[in-house]
């Protein structure tokens, strides 16, 4: 097995109110994974994103991305390496156009002219926003937002993509665009969420986290189909969803 992309090892951390959130978690994810972050609220999950591009340090354990400490002398490369899709698309886009959102992360490094122009274009293409760069982002629907977040994440050309809850408040037609573009992405994929159902479809392998400890690490289906895993930490399917049957369908 190759080095991990994404290796985390032992990693605990307690917010200042005396809050521990996280337990000595390792997590270890390779080059070209779709992998689920899964659990349920109040987990640990958001506060163990939050470590993997170094917003928040560990009070113990390491972090490290393609072999890089995630440290503060490294944040910059880090971040470049990491790119987080946050829940809420207007936490990420501030610029007037949509063209101006994604260009804003690669101008930062120093890309300009050509180059950066290319950047932008090449990111946006694969979201399937191009025809809308030069739109302000406030005049696009909630899934359009999300996809030029998504572009804005991209345009870095990250070596990880983290999405955080990238289904949520999507309707059923910006759910499946969605999941079409992030199965063509060639790039390693986080993805934290609690819509089970897009967790099996895009993400092969999934990992449990409860009460700030890893439980459960293995195929999406095997987890989504193991009912006292799923029962004991809080996982449920949504009403009339059964993984068994996708698979008769699809082996059907």
């Amino acid at each position: 097995m190759t080095t991990p992309i994404l290796d985390v090892r032992g990693v605990a951390y307690a917010y200042p109110d005396g809050h521990q959130a996280l337990y000595g978690v390792d997590l270890h994810v390779h080059e070209g994974e779709r992998v689920a972050l899964l659990g349920p609220n109040g987990a640990g999950k958001t506060t163990l994103v939050l470590h993997l591009n170094g917003i928040i340090a560990p009070g113990a354990g390491t972090v490290a991305v393609s072999g890089v400490p995630v440290t503060k002398p490294n944040l910059h490369e880090v971040r470049r390496r990491v790119g987080v899709v946050f829940q809420d698309p207007d936490d990420q886009l501030f610029m007037g156009t949509v063209r101006d959102d994604v260009a804003f992360g690669p101008g930062n490094l120093g890309l300009k002219g050509t180059a950066l122009e290319q950047r932008v274009v090449d990111a946006l293409d694969k979201v399937g926003m191009a025809e809308y760069a030069d739109r302000p982002p406030h005049h696009l629907s909630f899934g359009q937002r999300r996809r030029v977040a998504v572009a804005s994440v991209l345009a870095m050309e990250p070596e990880i993509l983290v999405l955080d809850e990238p289904s949520s408040n999507l309707d059923p037609a910006s759910r499946r665009e969605l999941a079409d573009i992030l199965r063509g992405l060639s790039v390693t994929v986080l993805m934290v969420t609690h819509d089970l159902p897009y967790a099996l479809e895009l993400c092969p392998r999934s990992v449990v986290l409860s009460d700030g400890v890893i439980v459960a690490d293995g195929p999406t289906y095997d987890i989504l189909t193991d009912q006292a895993l799923m029962s004991a930490h809080r996982l449920e399917l949504p009403f009339g969803f059964d993984p068994r049957a996708i698979r008769s369908q699809a082996a059907g």
